[in-house]
């Protein structure tokens, strides 16, 4: 008996999903207007097009992008200073467990008064990134092998030896487990961002738009950025899969 591919398998349920909200957009919520087609709000995008989406786009890349950059790098400076001095964990982990805990909304008005143009957007999306990062490296740097890390200090290796011997090697598959989340965590912080307070970008292309009663707009809008985050998991995933190729798969 054949077997259908793999891909065909996986289309199924996007596209029943599709045909369900298609048929419940066109009954259902017809008289609302809250609840587009798929088929309106496509027709939406493609009369908006490059000219409305593109200055968008590129701003809120630009300042999810620049987040996602700072924050994982604070992530991984204090993973690697953690493991190293684990005095110092005790201390900062718990502040970096709050800067997680805090809602965005809320410190995004702070922010926004403080810092002037981007800063405050790239400042919320590095927020976003920071201890999911943080947790992924750290488990990837305690995962090593005993036995290498023995063999390093036998051979005269102190803990830094260690640490750019082994340990870099085997954080890498748990590291890029928090980048991939951290992607589309940073366009969300960079999208709140532009909600508080911002003269472009899809925050502010969302807030017109609904102002303006334009619902096909802002559906649209909304799945443009969900298809952004979800094109930045897939290279965050791709690009670890390529660097990582000794790292079990899940399998499919």
């Amino acid at each position: 008996m054949s077997v259908a591919p793999r891909w065909l398998l996986g289309a199924v349920g996007p596209v029943a999903l599709l045909v369900a909200w298609e048929a419940l957009g066109r009954t259902v919520f017809a008289d609302g207007h809250v609840v587009p087609p798929p088929t309106a709000i496509v027709s939406q995008l493609v009369t908006d097009g490059l000219g409305f989406y593109w200055p968008n786009i590129k701003t809120t890349l630009r300042e999810a992008g620049l987040g996602w950059l700072w924050g994982n790098a604070i992530a991984v400076v204090l993973a690697v200073v953690f493991v190293q001095i684990p005095l110092i964990e005790r201390a900062l982990l718990q502040l970096a467990l709050v800067s997680y805990c805090l809602p965005v909304i809320a410190i995004g008005p702070v922010l926004a008064v403080l810092f002037s143009g981007d800063t405050s957007k790239v400042i919320l999306a590095a927020i976003s990134v920071i201890f999911t990062t943080l947790v992924g490296a750290l488990v990837g740097l305690r995962s090593a092998d005993r036995t290498s890390l023995d063999l390093i200090r036998a051979y005269g290796g102190g803990s830094w030896a260690q640490l750019w011997r082994v340990r870099l090697r085997t954080s890498l598959p748990s590291l890029f487990a928090g980048l991939r989340i951290a992607a589309p965590a940073a366009m969300l912080g960079a999208i709140i961002g532009e909600y508080l307070g911002a003269e472009s970008g899809l925050g502010v292309a969302m807030i017109n738009s609904q102002q303006s009663l334009a619902v096909e707009r802002t559906w649209g809008i909304a799945l443009v950025a969900t298809a952004l985050s979800g094109a930045a998991y897939g290279l965050t995933a791709l690009v670890g899969r390529l660097l990582t190729p000794w790292a079990p798969r899940v399998a499919r």
